[in-house]
């Protein structure tokens, strides 16, 4: 992490990344694709989200979740920054000429040689199926549904950690402290994220929020009754009803999953006292 001298208020407080562990500035040409911004309006221009604008012009880093190129070797070129996710990605050549991004765990290094497969090497950055890889190991990068692409624990210095396997589903315990049920046949990234330095980031100032495109945020209990559930009142107070947001629906302590068809695969929600393991 890099701080500054507080010749400014805003800068007192300030941190940023300093980025020395990237070996390249420039994003791969082949590897990159357009992103959009709607600033928080729809398609007749108008505003329907008070909470997003503006941005600073990004690409999007095009990453490999599926990491099915197996048995072929790769070769770890660059770790650059993606400015669309909190962790690091890392430029992989592979050995028949392909080139690919995936997010970087902590430990590989430029040079470092990585693959995919059923039955490879135990390290950090090769990916193998839940079956194949040994128990009490933290993963990332890891499938839900085989075949479909890692979508869980992909944030930067987050990993899970694989508790057991038993009638062909493995026992993973979240970042978030769930313990779930899945697949021994979806793939996982072997190590933990890296970058984890970035929660201790501090913004510092309100511009900075603004090139990441997040407006202003009021807090409901400073407006009026017309304006938000929560306004009015003389003095501080919470206008005398649960917390919600501007259009009345509960903002604090409201359960919002509704995925019955998957609940099966849940051991123990997060927050639980009894956790497998």
């Amino acid at each position: 992490m890099k701080a500054f001298k507080p010749i400014t208020p805003s800068r007192r407080f300030m941190t940023v990344s300093d980025f020395s562990e990237l070996s390249k500035k420039r994003p791969e040409k082949a590897l990159i694709a357009k992103r959009s911004r709607s600033g928080g309006r729809d398609h007749f221009g108008h505003a329907t989200n008070c909470n997003i604008s503006g941005g600073h012009k990004q690409r999007y880093r095009i990453i490999d979740f599926l990491r099915n190129k197996l048995d072929i070797p790769a070769t770890v070129a660059a770790l650059e920054y993606d400015p669309n996710r909190t962790c690091r990605i890392a430029l992989l050549n592979y050995r028949d000429g392909e080139k690919r991004y995936i997010i970087a765990p902590r430990g590989v290094a430029v040079g470092d040689t990585l693959i995919s497969g059923v039955q490879v090497e135990i390290r950090p950055g090769n990916a193998l199926p839940l079956k194949s890889i040994p128990v009490g190991l933290p993963v990332h990068n890891i499938e839900i549904e085989k075949g479909a692409g890692g979508q869980l624990v992909r944030s930067a210095g987050c990993s899970a950690q694989l508790l057991a396997k038993e009638d062909g589903y493995a026992l993973v315990r979240l970042p978030s402290g769930e313990t779930r049920r899945v697949h021994a046949e979806c793939f996982a990234t072997i190590g933990e994220l890296g970058n984890a330095e970035h929660q201790n980031v501090v913004v510092g100032k309100a511009g900075r929020s603004r090139w990441l495109g997040i407006r202003p945020h009021n807090r409901g209990v400073t407006k009026n009754p017309v304006d938000h559930p929560m306004g009015g009142g003389q003095g501080k107070t919470a206008g005398g009803r649960h917390p919600c947001n501007r259009n009345g629906l509960k903002a604090k302590g409201l359960k919002t999953r509704n995925n019955k068809r998957t609940d099966k695969f849940i051991v123990s929600r997060r927050g639980s006292k009894s956790r497998a393991g």
